[in-house]
């Protein structure tokens, strides 16, 4: 995600950092080559354009198309916000765990558990980080757990809902030796369970994208009038036709590719959420609750915190 200050002027008009102007810049380009071409066409050959569509029809379709580019824009921001409230609350249950159950464990013959179980909260945050990228959630929680936990994890389908169960597993082991009350594991219990919704939640924003017809309605309808567009302009602006082309392809094409990047919000683009930094948040909290050293927190890094 990109992290800037209030931007000035100059920022806007020049700043590439988080800008899709990279990525779209190819295809601006040749619309734009494409404009000078027909611009060219229209001066040396006027007899063959007898007839001019104008600006009129161009108007009307430009408005329907902004309108179908503002819905998949707002559907695709919806998830972007909703991805960001989910890791949130990871990190809001992350804490209250951290609090939570040193105050319910406080014996020192708990110590190990109490270790254990924060532990696994972290491992839980790595494995779950790890398969929203597409990586491999048992190879990320190793650092976490012992050897045999973390051997057990490869052949299960979801490592982070197993590490939720033995995180659970420990508790009754507490609450079956009288470590805790049926009352407090109940308590316990609604955390971990609050975590497994996190879990899910992610796993329906990550395998459920926005409906394929909406994309390839837009992305199909701005390149026809964006192709369209020199032959309607060129007539009543002669040369000043390619910026104005240039113009309307940059705000078309840019709201599409910034669509993109919004729909995958647990992605590694400039505008993806920054999970890389929400995970480091949760390993911090576990491990200042366990009385061990802090890694440093990510910062931006030119703009972009990951």
């Amino acid at each position: 995600m990109i992290v800037r200050p209030r931007p000035t002027l100059f920022t806007v008009m020049f700043a590439l950092r988080g800008s899709i102007l990279p990525r779209v810049a190819p295809t601006v380009i040749g619309i734009t080559a494409f404009s000078v071409v027909v611009v060219a066409a229209e001066q040396a050959w006027p007899w063959a354009f007898p007839v001019t569509a104008g600006v009129g029809p161009f108007t009307l379709i430009g408005l329907a198309l902004s309108i179908f580019l503002s819905f998949r824009n707002n559907a695709c921001y919806d998830r972007w916000w909703e991805a960001r409230k989910v890791w949130g609350s990871l990190i809001v249950e992350a804490r209250g765990l951290a609090r939570t159950i040193p105050a319910l464990l406080p014996g020192e013959g708990d110590e190990a558990l109490r270790r254990a179980s924060l532990l696994r909260v972290a491992a839980f945050t790595s494995a779950l980080h790890a398969s929203l990228r597409g990586q491999e959630g048992a190879k990320a929680a190793a650092a976490w757990l012992t050897e045999a936990e973390a051997a057990g994890l490869r052949d299960r389908s979801s490592p982070a809902d197993a590490i939720l169960g033995l995180l659970l597993a420990d508790l009754a082991a507490a609450m079956r030796r009288g470590a805790l009350t049926d009352i407090l594991f109940g308590l316990l219990e609604r955390k971990v369970t609050d975590l497994c919704a996190i879990q899910t939640a992610c796993e329906r924003i990550r395998h459920t994208p926005v409906p394929f017809a909406y994309t390839l309605l837009v992305y199909r309808t701005a390149w026809l009038y964006c192709l369209f567009l020199p032959v309607g302009l060129s007539g009543s602006l002669g040369w000043a036709t390619p910026a104005a082309v240039a113009l309307v392809s940059y705000t078309f094409f840019g709201l599409d590719l910034l669509g993109d990047e919004l729909e995958e919000p647990f992605g590694t683009a400039p505008n993806d959420l920054p999970i890389d930094a929400m995970l480091r948040e949760v390993e911090r909290t576990v491990l200042g609750a366990l009385g061990d050293p802090l890694p440093p927190a990510i910062a931006p890094d030119r703009y972009w915190l990951r």
